[in-house]
């Protein structure tokens, strides 16, 4: 027997949104679920390991919250999320056998679609859906025009693999019990933006502070944490950087544009067109930052390298300005929750 929830598959803008926006039916615009699991953030990292490159990471979603528990929440969709020692598959069939779609976090790099790809210092948590099974395959939605199918054995090695969220399911139960919580999604990014997010040291990472530090770290030629001379020690380096500060703003762990054109929509959405426009402007510096990084040729010199920094520094510069002003109009607009 072939059990299949839904034949509409793919992703519009944003990964995880369209997987949200599937599972429910498609009873939801995808810039709205975007929004309401918190939309945007900011953060920014550099993780140094003996005998490869340092790795920039920038997550520019909503971060560190659970997006689909986030978004149902804000939805208010029912839902039952579990933990285990091992994977249930039990409750995974019967889940399906009730119509309900069954979200799971894997280790990417251990899904055999995701071989080639190399597992990401501090990435979040990946999150894929069962969406369909037949005898012990299963049906798989990660963002590809149809679901992949996977013996049940070899994803629940992808799902074991994950270090904190081991063996996670999150099943929605019912059809939405209120209106979505729109002003608390707002003002939870204002909040995430303006800080503190953690409650800990590696605050200065995040929000506002986290641009302010990537912008004076591609200043800075003098210091170990410049990216003079954090990346411009060897080509390999250097691609390994801009590479990666490319695709966190527009492939991974975000939509085009540092996810800011998809929040003007939810903005648009929930009648708050000031601030959306300012953060479309945003976005498109961030996608002229990130096309800056695609087109540098990893054989620059450091000439070349300092006038990129330069240039990214101050596009990080006005997409921050710009951000400071749709959060202060935002912030009048909005009672926190």
């Amino acid at each position: 027997m072939t059990v299949l929830l839904y034949e509409e598959f793919g992703t519009g803008r944003h990964r995880e949104s369209s997987l949200i926006r599937h599972a429910l039916g498609n009873s939801h615009d995808e810039a709205l679920v975007a929004g309401l699991a918190g939309g945007i953030g900011f953060m920014y990292f550099v993780f140094e390991y003996p005998q490869r490159p340092p790795v920039a990471t920038i997550v520019a979603q909503a971060h560190p919250e659970p997006w689909v528990q986030v978004a149902l929440g804000r939805l208010h969709v029912p839902y039952d999320a579990t933990r285990s020692t091992k994977p249930r598959w039990g409750r995974v069939r019967a889940a399906l056998d009730e119509g309900q779609p069954v979200f799971c976090v894997v280790d990417r790099a251990s899904l055999p679609w995701h071989e080639a790809v190399a597992p990401m210092p501090g990435a979040d948590a990946y999150t894929v859906v069962i969406a369909g099974y037949e005898g012990d395959d299963l049906f798989v939605e990660d963002g590809a025009a149809a679901p992949y199918r996977i013996d049940r054995e070899e994803f629940g090695a992808a799902w074991s693999a994950h270090p904190t969220a081991r063996h996670q399911l999150v099943v929605p139960t019912g059809p939405a019990e209120a209106e979505p919580d729109v002003d608390g999604a707002v003002a939870a990014t204002v909040t995430r933006l303006t800080g503190p997010v953690l409650g800990n040291e590696f605050d200065v990472n995040f929000g506002f502070s986290g641009m302010d530090r990537l912008a004076a770290d591609l200043r800075d030629a003098e210091t170990a944490a410049g990216w003079e001379q954090r990346f411009g020690a060897s080509p390999a380096a250097f691609r390994t950087a801009t590479r990666r500060l490319c695709a966190s703003l527009e492939e991974e762990w975000t939509a085009p544009g540092a996810t800011r054109p998809l929040y003007a929509d939810f903005l648009d959405l929930a009648g708050r067109p000031e601030a959306a426009g300012l953060f479309r402007e945003s976005g498109r510096y961030w996608s002229e930052l990130a096309a800056l990084t695609r087109s540098a040729a990893p054989e620059a010199g450091a000439a070349e390298r300092r006038t990129l920094f330069d240039a990214c520094a101050e596009l990080v510069d006005r997409c921050a300005a710009l951000e400071r002003d749709a959060v202060e109009v935002l912030a009048k607009q909005t009672t926190a929750p």
